[in-house]
Order: structure tokens, then C-alpha cells, then sequence
């Protein structure tokens, strides 16, 4: 998932602000994305000429027009200023440059290769060419011919031992039938020093697990200031409720589609919000080879989340503009299935295509993509995120209930952001499908690895959203930094909401033990 969604919420604040864009939630509705644009409008900006294209946003602003289409040009407007200052960075030549410095035996026409073939996200800026920010990341992360060629190679052992890692613990839960782990983080949140005010009231949500699956038993041992103010947790098995606007720290429900720990202070120069917290994660094995076993697994499973099977639009409807029933995606879904009936097989075609054809590329902010789903489905690629809301809109389509998880994905001694996806099918309940790492396993030659995030996850997992597009509870006084998410937290002053690109973030991990 990507961490920076937000820089075209500063001028959607804005736009809130003067009134010309008012609602009752800080949420913007995304679905208005779904509007198309005036046929000259996209000529500028895929042209680059996003100038010109503001220029053109204000004029038929200035008219007499439908008001979904007013909303789409005014949320369009911070897109364009995604796009032009924070998204496509590197020109050719100095994309050029960083490939001659990195890799050996390299030649200029490779870069153009690896554009028209799909391998490296880019845009026209002016009418000139320029390459994603992370482009030379991406190559590196998805193509091993590249990575075989670095001049100074990365450090041995990352890739190799979080493999490692994950094969010992799935043999594990698949012998044992079940597993868990208990695990303790630190996570911080503060400002940047350029976009500080030291001394103001700050308003912080910071994600922390759902309960339910796979995460139970949390505890909040600690929410402070890091730096010389004093803890304003009080004993973890008696957080402080809220009593006015500086009271915290306010722990969400439970079951909060977007799980958060709210709190507020005075943050002077270098402070920074921080948590502490511990978890258990508990994982039941799903063998879907043995459907004898489906009916005890749902028992357990709807033991530890106490929910009822799904049913509605949540589970099985749209949710513009990125959980969208296309036309193309009707026919794909068509051509997948090929037939089949039973919602289990069903849900598999889905995961194998996404696993076999979806290649895994890290993306541009989710706001500059108009419809996430058909993205993926058209483009054949998608970072994990990208990937989830595929499957997640395939099985709706199907009338295979489906919902997103997502949170951090943490191992004894890293913790970083990721997503996944979940669904419904009778007689087995909820299960979970990681097609970004299904995908992983497929591309390596590991097929049991792949066959087990179909229905199964990891104990490596914390769960802090069960929704796209979701409010947090208490909700933001102003737009999100990141309208789809939440898995680094959210700081906003009393005036206004701080974009992501303003925020500094860290996941520690404190301990990680398995328990026997």
C-alpha cells in the first residue's frame, strides 16, 4: 500500500473550506471520481500540461454544469497537483543516469524497453517523458535480471529469510491445524520539521488492531509524547476516556472498520505521538482439501469474530469509484470463470488469475487512479493494495461476499505497511486471500506457499481495517491524508489536516514470540 495518498487533499481542504464543497464528514466521496472528464481537460493532463489544465478546471468551473461534474473537476484539481510535483520526478535523462550508476553493462535503449514493456511506470510532464519516483525501486523489486546486475549488490538475506520465515511457520499451522503469536509494537507519529508549528494542539489518530480475526487480546501499555512531556495513558487495563477536547487517549470499537487510538496535546520541537501495544494473533488452518473439516473450522472461526454471516451492500455491492462492476470487468469475470458454479472454485479462478497475470508493481498514489479495480484488470499489474481490490470486486461480481484487511505486516524484526483481502463462502465462513503474496510464492516456484494464501493467512499480521473509504471514530475535523486507508495515522491542527507527505512515521518491533 502506498503511504502517500494525501498531497491532493490540500487543496480538496480548501476547497471544504470556502464552501464551495460541503458535506457533513471529512471524508471526501471518492465516488465522484467515477465522472469522466471533459474531453479537453484529459488532453492537457495527459499531455503533462497541468497548468494548463488548472487553467481549463477554473473555466468550467466558472459555468453553468451538472454538479457530479463540478465535484470531479474540484477533486481534480489536487490530482493534477499530485501528478505534477510529487508523482514523476525524473526525467529521462536523469532516469537514464540512475540506471548507468546502478547497473553493469547497461545501455541507454534498455530504459526504453523497459517502458514500452510495461516495467516502469511514466508520465508526460510538459510533453516531456518522465519516470514514477520509484521506478529504479520497482526494478529492482520485480525483475531479478536487474537486481542480479547492481554494481553494489543489496545486503544478502532479506528476501531469502523472510522466505524462510513464512514456509517454517505455514508448515507449522498446517501440521498443528492452528497457530498464534503474541507481538508488541511501538509505533510513532509526528510532523516534519518543515511543516512543524512547535506548540500547538495536535489532534492524532493512530491505528491499532481490530479484534476479531486474527487479532485478540489487545492491550495499549503506553500512549505518550516521545520527548520530555509525560505519558497521557493512564494503567493499559484502564485507557482514560475522553472528557473534552484535549482528553485521550480514546480507544475505537472494537470492530471499527478503521481502528484507531485518538489523542491530543501540545507538540513541541522533534515530540512525536507514540503507542505502545501488544496483541495475539491466532490463525486456524483452512485445509480446503478436506471440505469434512469446513463445518468445525466455521465454528471456530465465528467464535472468535462473533459475526453473522454477510450479506448487503458491504459485503456485495459497489463502492465507487474503485469497487466498480465494468463492463470489461464483466467480460473478464465471464472469461475466468468459464462456467463454474460453486462459489469456492469460483473464488479460486479469480485468485489464480490475479496470482498468474497481475505482475506485482509499486504504484503512483491511489488518488491519481480513477477506478483501482479495472487499473489492476487493464494494466496487469498493481501493488498489493491494487491487487486486493481486484479480488475483493471479482468476488462481488461473482455473488461471493468479499471484504479488505489490511494493517502492517510484522516479523520478528520488521514491520511494514500491507493489505489483504477476505471472503464468505458456505459451509467454511470467512476466509482470507493474500493474492500479493500468492502471487510471490507463484512467480518462485512455490505452489504450496501459493495455495495457502488462497483461504489462509499468516500469524505475521496486524489488523487495523476491516473497509475502504471508512471514518475513524472519533472522526477528522478535516479531509484525510489518505482517503482509502489507515496504516500510519492521521495529525491535523485545529484549522486544518496535515497531507501525508507533512507526517513522519515508524513501526518498531519490541518482541515477537510464538506460542507453543
Amino acid at each position: 500500500m502506498n503511504l502517500l495518498r494525501g498531497a491532493w487533499l490540500v487543496i480538496l481542504g480548501e476547497i471544504l473550506q470556502d464552501g464551495r464543497m460541503c458535506t457533513d464528514s471529512p471524508l471526501p466521496d471518492l465516488s465522484y471520481q467515477s465522472t469522466p472528464l471533459p474531453e479537453d481537460l484529459e488532453k492537457l493532463k495527459f499531455h503533462g500540461d497541468f497548468e494548463g489544465a488548472q487553467k481549463a478546471i477554473t473555466l468550467w468551473l466558472g459555468r453553468e454544469i451538472p454538479a457530479a461534474l463540478r465535484r470531479r473537476l474540484e477533486m481534480e484539481r489536487g490530482v493534477l497537483d499530485l501528478l505534477a510535483h510529487n508523482e514523476y520526478p525524473h526525467t529521462l535523462e536523469a532516469a537514464q543516469r540512475i540506471m548507468a550508476e546502478h547497473f553493469r553493462d547497461y545501455h541507454p535503449e534498455e530504459l526504453l524497453r523497459i517502458k514500452e514493456t510495461g516495467r516502469a511506470d511514466w508520465a508526460y510532464v510538459n510533453g516531456r517523458l518522465h519516470f514514477q519516483r520509484r521506478f529504479f525501486e520497482n526494478l529492482l523489486k520485480t525483475q531479478a535480471d536487474y537486481a542480479a546486475r547492481l554494481i553494489k549488490p543489496a545486503p544478502a538475506g532479506g528476501d531469502s529469510r523472510n522466505d524462510e520465515l513464512l514456509d517454517g511457520h505455514i508448515r507449522r499451522i498446517k501440521t498443528r491445524g492452528e497457530g498464534s503469536a503474541e507481538i508488541r509494537l511501538r509505533v510513532t507519529l509526528g510532523v516534519k520539521k518543515e511543516f512543524a508549528e512547535p506548540g500547538r494542539t495536535v489532534f492524532a489518530h493512530l491505528p491499532i488492531p481490530q479484534e476479531g480475526s486474527p487479532a485478540t487480546e489487545f492491550k495499549l501499555l503506553r500512549a505518550s509524547i516521545a520527548g520530555p512531556s509525560d505519558p497521557l495513558a493512564g494503567p493499559p487495563d484502564s485507557p482514560v476516556e475522553p472528557s473534552g477536547p484535549l482528553a485521550g487517549p480514546h480507544i475505537a470499537p472494537p470492530g471499527a472498520p478503521h481502528r484507531t487510538v485518538f489523542f491530543t496535546a501540545p507538540l513541541g520541537e522533534g515530540e512525536v505521538f507514540s503507542l505502545e501495544y501488544s496483541f495475539v494473533n491466532r490463525i486456524r488452518y483452512a485445509d480446503l482439501a478436506a471440505p469434512e473439516k469446513a463445518a468445525a473450522y466455521a465454528a471456530q472461526a465465528i467464535s472468535i469474530e462473533n459475526r453473522p454471516p454477510p450479506s448487503g451492500p458491504l459485503f456485495l455491492g459497489e463502492q465507487l469509484p474503485h469497487i466498480r462492476f465494468t463492463p470489461y470487468l464483466r467480460l473478464l469475470l465471464e472469461e475466468i470463470l468459464e462456467g463454474e458454479t460453486a462459489p469456492l472454485q469460483r473464488a479460486r479462478r479469480i485468485y489464480d488469475f490475479i496470482t498468474t497475470r497481475v505482475g506485482y508493481a509499486y504504484m503512483r498514489e491511489y488518488a491519481a487512479i480513477e477506478n483501482i479495480s479495472q487499473y489492476a484488470a487493464v494494466n496487469l499489474k498493481g501493488d498489493c493494495g491494487v491487487q486486493a481490490i481486484l479480488f475483493i470486486t471479482l468476488c462481488r461480481m461473482a455473488g461471493i461476499p468479499a471484504a479488505w484487511q489490511s494493517g502492517l505486516y510484522v516479523t520478528p524484526d520488521h514491520a511494514g505497511c500491507h493489505d489483504w483481502a477476505r471472503f464468505y463462502v458456505e459451509p467454511w465462513g470467512w476466509l482470507f486471500a493474500d493474492p500479493s503474496f500468492g502471487g510471490s510464492a507463484w512467480r518462485k516456484g512455490d505452489r504450496e506457499r501459493g495455495d495457502y494464501y488462497f483461504g489462509n493467512l499468516d500469524l505475521f499480521r496486524m489488523p487495523a481495517n476491516s473497509a475502504i473509504m471508512a471514518d475513524f471514530s472519533p472522526p477528522k475535523k478535516h479531509p484525510r491524508a489518505d482517503p482509502v486507508d489507515s496504516q500510519c495515522g492521521e495529525l491535523e491542527y485545529e484549522d486544518r489536516g496535515l497531507p501525508a507527505y507533512a507526517l513522519e512515521t515508524t513501526q518498531e518491533v519490541i518482541s515477537f514470540s510464538i506460542r507453543e
